[in-house]
């Protein structure tokens, strides 16, 4: 008996190259968004949506594409931001315009979702995402998304999709980190393990949101984005959640390859300082499916998103994405 993976929704997507020409535009495409909440016992999550065009009834379903942010900022600065004259960095723009549902969300005590107490940790997170999604399945009738998370995002996203597999289609990790062996950035943020523990919250200033573009390599990233970034974020505060940081100082692994059941491709850029080739390999030769990959990112750090070669990234996930179906034996 053959088996087939679930078909990717490749009629409704549009060549990479068109999307791709926007890259070094001075003004985003005109897209349709809206936005949503999503509820999480008490605590309100606040959800981003950006499509070609308005959802009609009756249209052809188009894959969702649903993002999840890491541990120093909030959703849209970090997938949807704004950067007058310096070209395109909106994957919500790009993907949006390549056909897929792009989604977003704040996690607890980040950006515009609700304020607590809590630390914000992977467990945290994955209870988020199981809030979004059922936002997102309201909206669009569907019950599987893409997930794309970079740094703690893609072991937030990681963890979902051990937790509700039957959810995920097809899965992209960008910066992630499986044990943290040899991680000189994990090392350095070790020295603050005892602050993790006991405190919910860290400072996440300006000089913070530049050290992520430049402590691996400098000038991988344009840095007049980290200002762009930073405008962003410092309008929601200069504190973040310490939850992430303390799970990947103390208690990696948090995702296990082997009941990660999904089709999984992982994303590395060349310098990228938290996730170690080593590290990355390990994790994916214990990946049960055979549908996986893995791709170093050359020019690039820890940020796929924000680099300056970031068209490669689009490139490599639209790809991944939109692999057309093959039967398995």
């Amino acid at each position: 008996m053959k088996v087939s993976r679930r078909k990717v929704m490749a009629g409704a997507l549009i060549a990479p190259a068109a999307a791709f020409a926007q890259s070094g535009a001075q003004k985003s495409p005109k897209l349709w968004s809206n936005e949503y909440w999503a509820q999480k016992g008490g605590v309100k999550l606040y959800m981003f949506r950006k499509r070609s065009t308005p959802p009609r009834p009756g249209e052809k379903t188009r894959p969702v594409l649903l993002l999840i942010h890491g541990s120093s900022n909030s959703s849209r600065s970090s997938f949807d931001l704004a950067t007058p004259g310096k070209g395109e960095y909106s994957v919500m723009n790009v993907f949006a315009q390549l056909g897929y549902d792009v989604w977003t969300m704040d996690h607890e005590n980040y950006g515009r979702s609700s304020q607590t107490q809590a630390n914000s940790d992977i467990a945290s997170g994955v209870k988020d995402i199981q809030a979004g999604m059922e936002v997102i399945a309201r909206e669009t009738g569907q019950q599987k998304v893409h997930l794309f998370g970079e740094s703690s995002g893609g072991l937030r996203a990681g963890a979902y999709a051990v937790a509700e597999p039957k959810r995920v289609d097809r899965l992209v990790l960008g910066a992630f980190t499986y044990k943290g062996d040899n991680s000189p950035t994990l090392a350095e943020r070790a020295k603050n393990l005892d602050y993790y523990r006991t405190h919910n919250r860290r400072l996440r200033d300006r000089d913070m949101i530049r050290s992520i573009f430049t402590r691996d390599k400098s000038g991988t990233t344009d840095p007049a984005i980290a200002e762009f970034l930073a405008d962003e974020e410092l309008k929601f505060g200069d504190q973040v959640p310490t939850g992430t940081y303390l799970d990947m100082t103390a208690n990696l692994p948090i995702v296990d390859p082997k009941r990660v059941t999904a089709p999984v491709l992982l994303v590395r850029g060349e310098y990228d300082g938290i996730a170690t080739v080593s590290d990355l390999t390990d994790f994916f030769s214990q990946l049960p499916s055979g549908d996986r990959q893995f791709v170093v990112l050359p020019g690039m750090a820890h940020s796929v998103v924000m680099g300056l070669h970031r068209q490669t990234f689009w490139h490599v996930m639209h790809s991944f994405l939109s692999m057309p179906s093959t039967p398995l034996g």
